[in-house]
């Protein structure tokens, strides 16, 4: 499997081993449709190995932990549990130590797929998987994202890693409604202009492209989103590109938001220096959030970040940092969708 991707659960039970070259914590946690645990009962561990439908085994440190999942014994408003894990070292990171999860049919042992998070860096602590019910059917899906809980706006700019996390919120409340995307680059050699390009990608809740905001399309949704116009060089001090985001007017459709940069002329990426994108209040222009982009690849394309709108109404914004071979934001779209 790749980030993102889901596949449909051929059996009731089945059972996700978290594998990786040192002791691993595996965990479970069960959540509600708002993304949020009930209570100390749904957090599945070595210490609390079961509980509603879900069991913790120990592997004893020879064989892998694993989280087993009895999707007819999940008890009514549970509509996902999550599987994370972090290296049972203090401070280790998952650096060079990319997990492997092997999701199997719990009665027979046979695989149903696998999954290893790819890039992984700072990262501390990760969800890997998730199993979710959707439209009355029980599916996995691969996802590899920092697992970054707790972090929100409390404590003012928040600088994020790759894969990380954070709520837009603050003391609890969706901290502000309209927000402003900067993204920005210098050409990698002085006096070399580079055209990149802008653009954010909106999808409804079954991952659904719904819109494209770009140069060529300046506003979409009924001007809940605006794009601040092309930028053809990348000189000067600043964003180089902006695009102002209406949380409050978005339509219900719109669920998640994928920003992405494209090189329009085909240059690459390893020709860029200090590409970033950081969120803003729209009102102060204070700066929220900030992703710098530390490592390129020879790709024409970069999905920068993405905000995912909870059940509750809340904004999470992640930093991505993904290469894809696409010239124009159209060549996105798919990708973006499975970054989700």
């Amino acid at each position: 499997m790749t980030p993102g991707s889901n596949i449909p659960l051929p059996v009731a039970r089945v059972t996700v081993d978290v594998a990786a070259p040192v002791r691993l914590d595996v965990s479970g946690l069960l959540l509600t449709a708002d993304g949020k645990v009930r209570s100390d009962d749904d957090f599945i561990f070595y210490n609390q190995p079961s509980g509603p439908g879900v069991t913790y085994r120990s592997g004893g440190g020879s064989t892998p932990d694993s989280i087993t999942v009895d999707t007819a014994a999940v008890p009514p408003g549970i509509e996902k549990i999550v599987v994370t894990a972090s290296p049972d070292a203090a401070g280790q990171t998952f650096q060079g130590i990319e997990p492997t999860a092997t999701i199997r049919n719990a009665d027979d042992g046979s695989v149903l797929a696998s999954f290893t998070p790819p890039q992984l860096g700072t990262e501390t602590a990760l969800v890997i998987v998730e199993v979710y019910l959707r439209n009355g059917a029980w599916k996995a899906r691969a996802v590899g994202q920092g697992y970054a809980n707790g972090i929100n706006l409390d404590k003012g700019r928040v600088s994020l890693q790759k894969n990380q996390t954070v709520s837009l919120t603050k003391g609890g409340r969706p901290f502000l409604s309209q927000v402003k995307m900067g993204l920005g680059w210098e050409p990698a050699y002085r006096g070399k202009d580079i055209d990149l390009d802008a653009s954010v990608i909106a999808y409804g809740p079954q991952r659904n492209h719904i819109d494209s905001c770009y140069f060529g399309k300046l506003s979409i949704v009924n001007g809940a989103i605006k794009h601040s116009g092309d930028n053809l060089t990348g000189e000067g001090g600043g964003d180089d590109e902006v695009i102002v985001v209406d949380l409050g007017r978005l339509p219900q459709e719109v669920t998640g938001l994928v920003f992405t940069v494209n090189s329009f002329s085909g240059q690459k990426f390893t020709e860029v220096a200090k590409a970033y994108c950081r969120l803003l209040d729209a009102a102060t222009g204070e700066e929220l959030v900030r992703f710098d982009l530390t490592s390129a690849e020879p790709q024409t394309g970069v999905m920068m970040a993405k905000l995912i709108k909870q059940f509750s109404g809340e904004w999470e914004m992640t930093a991505l940092g993904t290469f894809v071979k696409s010239r124009t934001v159209r060549g996105m779209v798919k990708p973006s969708a499975q970054a989700l």
